[in-house]
């Protein structure tokens, strides 16, 4: 040992403490795994050759190393995304009125629409490389993570309490500070369980994403997705054993390593003026407190953004803190608010000449009709799955505790593929003889309730603890404590919760309305089912027409249901 008075502080520091030894084997192990995973991503490959893919439950390791870090780059360009979106949805009006329902398309179109499109131009983009199939398959996952999380931001950002705004006004807060010391941190709790919900919705279509069709050659990627599909289509129950057991042993390895730590990290940013009394807590986060090298070179990316303060800082200039802001004039509102007329005039107009030249008015009240069953099974799904939900979800967030114990379980259950739980629905409704118009609807549910979840969970983990003192104070109990307490509350998180539900519904009612197991398919009456049949004899304008309409329910639905919500929770349901 040393004496540290003959050395200078810097150095003593620099070599850092023995939490810093203890946590650099951990370090060292995950840069080496990011090292050999990402090596793996841009080897040589043309279409046509065929990636070795084997059942054995030896390469499921590698496998889940590959599946996990294509899932967390689609996580971070999913964060950026959403806060850029956010940002701009939130703070501009114009913007708002093209990202929201731009946002309600790309929510309701299939995977598998997007991979069609996107595929073909990643491998033109990385010519000889099988770089550009892995970033065919980042987009197809980031398109199943990135929609709950922008929403979930933008939803917070417009929920910020009255008085935090005015003391960023007072304190001169430009636009860059204000999101970064205010908005973004008062949004943190909800974006994180979101993020989770994001990491298991990637899960659930992981199997696509991984498994594709392109140039009439199928690509199977190395990776958990594969190996289900492999084991699916050989029937293969002993490897699906394996791959469920994988896909555990993952969720776990990332939530202790990532999300826990997170979790407890940023209840710092909770909105209340007294202390969590069971705040979550994490070894690893504690661990990383203790450290000296390790936390100082974590401290970088905060410098460099508090440079960033310093360059758009607001100069005082003594004038009132209560000074209205300049109006944007009204003509420039009225001229885009003309254009966008316009511009779904002749949507309408192109809709028009596509129906009339191509499928028919007919076909068109016939797929109509189609939705019409497919909006009711989402919206009854979506009632029920809140009345099942919702109470749990309180319960987790107001025990912390609690929370941490079951974070695991619920981003597993989420992340379960819903396509190993048809063969058992299939088999079900064939031998009791059920009514697959009825009995395949809960499979619509069975991915996307988990947005319910998370959301609640969410909301009621940042309920301040003043209010929960002041009910108990007050003895509410029962649904008076529900109707003036809990779901006030909660209500912004459950609306968030809700739109992603239903659009995920929307697009899971495709593969849920028509099942396969074998030989035998069952088909239920709805637009999904309509979707599936004409994709399998390559009808490709009915295909639009399908997709089209869905477009229009999930727009409808959420301009006249969900975004009126939305609305209410700003105006009078948050805190």
């Amino acid at each position: 040992m040393f004496d540290k008075r003959f050395f200078p502080r810097q150095v003593v520091e620099a070599s850092g403490n023995r939490w810093d030894w203890a946590l650099l084997p951990l370090v060292l192990a995950l840069l080496s795994l990011l090292a050999l995973a990402g090596a793996q991503m841009a080897t040589p490959f043309q279409v046509g050759e065929v990636l070795p893919i084997s059942l054995d439950p030896v390469y499921l390791p590698y496998y889940l190393l590959r599946t996990t870090l294509r899932m967390f780059l689609a996580l971070a360009a999913s964060l950026l995304f959403a806060c850029a979106f956010a940002a701009l949805a939130a703070k501009y009006r114009p913007a708002e009125k093209v990202l929201l329902p731009l946002l309600d398309i790309l929510q309701s179109i299939p995977i598998l629409g997007f991979l069609s499109i996107t595929v073909t131009g990643f491998i033109a983009l990385f010519p000889g490389s099988l770089l550009g199939v892995e970033c065919a398959a980042i987009f197809a996952i980031f398109t199943s993570q990135a929609w709950n999380m922008a929403f979930s931001l933008y939803q917070s950002l417009r929920t910020v309490p009255a008085e935090l705004k005015e003391a960023a006004r007072i304190f001169q807060l430009s636009g860059w500070q204000r999101f970064w010391r205010l908005e973004l941190p008062f949004a943190m709790p909800g974006l994180l369980w979101n993020m989770m919900m994001s990491m298991s919705g990637g899960w659930f279509f992981v199997v696509a994403s991984e498994a594709i069709s392109v140039a009439n050659q199928d690509i199977k990627l190395p990776g958990v997705g594969s190996y289900i599909a492999m084991a699916i289509a050989a029937r293969d129950l002993q490897a699906i054993g394996w791959a469920i057991l994988a896909m555990l042993i993952g969720i776990v390895l990332y939530d202790q390593l990532f999300f826990r730590p997170l979790l407890a990290w940023v209840d710092k940013f909770r909105f209340e003026e007294a202390g969590s009394e069971n705040a979550p807590s994490s070894w690893l986060l504690t661990w990383l407190r203790r450290t000296e090298l390790i936390r100082r070179v974590g401290a970088l990316p905060t410098r460099w953004l508090g440079a960033t303060f310093r360059l758009t800082r607001l100069r005082f200039d003594g004038t009132s803190i209560r000074a209205k802001p300049r109006e944007a004039n009204p003509l420039w509102s009225r001229a885009w608010d003309a254009m966008l007329a316009a511009l779904l005039l002749f949507a309408v107009w192109r809709l028009a000449v596509f129906i009339h030249s191509e499928v028919g008015w007919r076909e068109a009240a016939h797929v109509f009709k189609l939705g019409l069953y497919t909006l009711a099974r989402v919206l009854l799904l979506i009632a029920i799955a809140s009345l099942i939900w919702v109470p749990i979800g309180v319960w987790i967030g107001l025990n912390p505790r609690i929370a941490g114990r079951v974070q695991a379980l619920a981003q597993f259950l989420a992340a379960f593929p819903s396509n190993l739980v048809f063969p058992v629905a299939v088999l079900a409704i064939v031998h009791w003889r059920l009514d697959p118009d009825i009995w395949l609807s809960p499979l619509i549910i069975l991915g996307t309730q988990w947005y319910l979840l998370f959301n609640v969970v969410a909301g009621a983990s940042t309920i301040p603890a003043e209010l929960r003192y002041a009910a108990q104070n007050l003895g509410l109990r029962g649904w008076l404590l529900w109707r003036r307490y809990l779901l006030p509350a909660i209500f912004p998180s459950f609306v968030t919760g809700a739109i992603t539900a239903s659009g995920g519904s929307w697009n899971a009612s495709i593969v849920a309305e028509y099942v396969s197991w074998g030989d035998t398919t069952l088909q239920a009456q709805g637009l999904g089912s309509y979707i599936q049949q004409m994709t399998a004899i390559g009808d490709f304008p009915r295909i639009a027409l399908g997709i089209g309409v869905m477009c229009v329910f999930v727009m409808a639905l959420n301009h006249w249901v969900w975004r009126r919500l939305y609305r209410l929770a700003e105006a009078r349901m948050h805190f």
